[in-house]
């Protein structure tokens, strides 16, 4: 027998029934043959890849895991304390129940199935954007490979989007269409990887972070330079931190890169002008690369906030200002679409060095394409209906639902915790998220000890296990020592959210009165 086929049925388990009698009585020695042939293997966890054993994402981690598996056990009749898992650990909008924009979902359909053309029911408009997109394609088909940066026609909308938005032009060709903002950041900072004398590029990321910064830093084995956001100022973001985080990183490794995520995640804060202007003067002092991670713009609750682009600021503050390197990104998973699955974003790249950028567009263009369905999405959100066009009214009424019901449960959030004895959650002003802080017994820190886990991770599994609740704890995202946090969505459906407040101020209660 093959050693593949020993393999096959040694992870089977199934040795009498299929390997016959005369091998029954052999069980060990085929064993010790199998260890053998697995020790041979090329790959083995000894020597793999390191950076990818080092890298984290909590958003989908051990407690989300266990989530799924509670699921599949009330599937299967067994009894809990809770008849449904809530996964409030993801900002996946659909996922826990907003309908599709109509429009949207129309283009994308009509792309898909050009035969639809003749569905009367189908406004004009939503027909003229899909025949926009279809004449872009290789063929007419969205079934085709498009340019490796994107469909072109797309790419100058998304430009003219930024233009219009901003007051101040862009160039289409400084545009790349991405499955999502996440593959756009990755493939950015990919370019960055360059050790001169075992001194590793430094990335500056807010503490508390979104994991994907993390993650990918630690698989390009570059250097996290974390800055804390100020929670005494709901998570404002102090010049003075940026400072000391970057003089402390200049000592072990080479600051390249200052990453800034406006509308917050997780925290939910959104920056002032004054703010961005201040960040832009250091990040011009310091000759860093700037990413402005900008997915949550459309996601803005708080009265009096407002959101600004890193490049309109750059761009009103004039000289020296405006030749500084900046990326931004944009994402069709957020904002008042949540179109997650359909994995569409763009990159602008700004003062970028036209040989890096030619660099960089080689580099992707051996992932071929991003997917042409995700950049269909985006030429809905860049390309809206307008005004007097057959799909505007409905378009609007749904788009101002969404934003609307976001906003009210963001305030639902904050005003529950902030009732809770031990609980404290500044204002969610914009993104999906709110990032409570937990004041927690000694006694159960003691507890989470024993258990071997940190205090935050075990608070989020006793609440996962006794609610169905499932929450990221903050050492996932990064936080002061000696502070404990979670990150939980905004994105439940009223409803839902009321049950799910509910039922997490009674488990914070007797959490907190079993371990006083």
């Amino acid at each position: 027998m093959s050693s593949a086929g020993i393999r096959r049925l040694v992870y089977s388990g199934c040795w009498r029934g299929q390997l016959g009698t005369s091998l029954a009585g052999s069980r060990s020695r085929t064993l010790s043959l199998a260890a053998a042939t697995m020790d041979q293997r090329v790959i083995s966890l000894d020597n793999m890849n390191p950076h990818v054993k080092k890298m984290e994402y909590a958003v989908r981690g051990p407690l989300v895991i266990r989530a799924t598996a509670l699921e599949k056990e009330l599937q299967a009749g067994v009894s809990k304390p809770f008849k449904t898992v809530t996964k409030a650990n993801i900002g996946d909008a659909h996922a826990m129940g907003q309908k599709p924009i109509t429009f949207l979902r129309q283009v994308v359909s009509l792309c898909l199935m050009p035969s639809l053309m003749d569905d009367p029911s189908i406004p004009s408009d939503a027909k003229a954007r899909a025949r926009g997109i279809l004449d872009g394609c290789k063929g007419s088909s969205l079934g085709s490979y498009s340019d490796s940066a994107g469909i072109e026609i797309i790419r100058h909308h998304v430009a003219q989007y930024i233009a219009k938005r901003d007051g101040f032009p862009s160039n289409w060709e400084d545009i790349i269409l991405c499955a999502g903002a996440s593959e756009g950041i990755r493939g950015i900072m990919k370019m960055m990887i360059k050790h001169d004398n075992s001194i590793k590029p430094g990335v500056m990321i807010p503490i508390p972070q979104y994991p994907l910064y993390s993650a990918t830093i630690a698989e390009f084995d570059l250097h996290q330079i974390g800055y804390y956001l100020n929670e005494s100022t709901n998570w404002g973001l102090d010049i003075s931190e940026l400072e000391r985080a970057y003089e402390e990183a200049k000592e072990v490794s080479s600051p390249k890169i200052l990453v800034v995520i406006n509308p917050g995640n997780p925290t939910g804060n959104v920056l002032s002008e004054k703010n961005i202007q201040g960040i832009v003067k250091f990040a011009h002092e310091k000759n860093l690369f700037l990413f402005a991670d900008e997915v949550y713009q459309d996601n803005v609750y708080a009265e009096g906030c407002k959101f600004h682009s890193f490049k309109k600021v750059i761009m009103e503050m004039g000289a020296p200002y405006d030749t500084m390197e900046l990326a931004s990104f944009m994402s069709c998973s957020k904002g008042y679409m949540g179109e997650c699955g359909l994995r569409g974003g763009y990159a602008e790249l700004i003062n970028v060095d036209p040989q890096v950028k030619a660099m960089y567009l080689k580099s992707i263009s051996a992932k071929l394409c991003p997917t042409t369905l995700g950049q269909a999405v985006m030429e809905c959100v860049v390309n809206p209906p307008q005004e007097g066009e057959p799909s505007y009214d409905q378009f609007m009424e749904e788009k101002n639902e969404v934003l609307s019901s976001l906003a009210l449960r963001a305030k639902m959030i904050v005003e529950t915790f902030n009732s809770v004895p031990g609980m404290s959650c500044n204002i969610v002003q914009g993104a999906m998220y709110a990032f409570p802080q937990i004041m927690l017994p000694e006694r159960a820190i003691e507890a989470a000890k024993a258990a071997g886990q940190a205090p935050d991770v075990f608070y989020a599994f006793q609440l996962l296990e006794n609610t169905g609740i499932c929450i990221i704890p903050g050492s996932g995202f990064g936080q002061r020592p000696g502070t404990y946090h979670f990150r939980t969505t905004i994105l439940p459906q009223p409803e839902m959210l009321k049950t799910m407040l509910e039922k997490f101020r009674e488990f914070h209660k007797n959490f907190i009165k079993l371990y006083e």
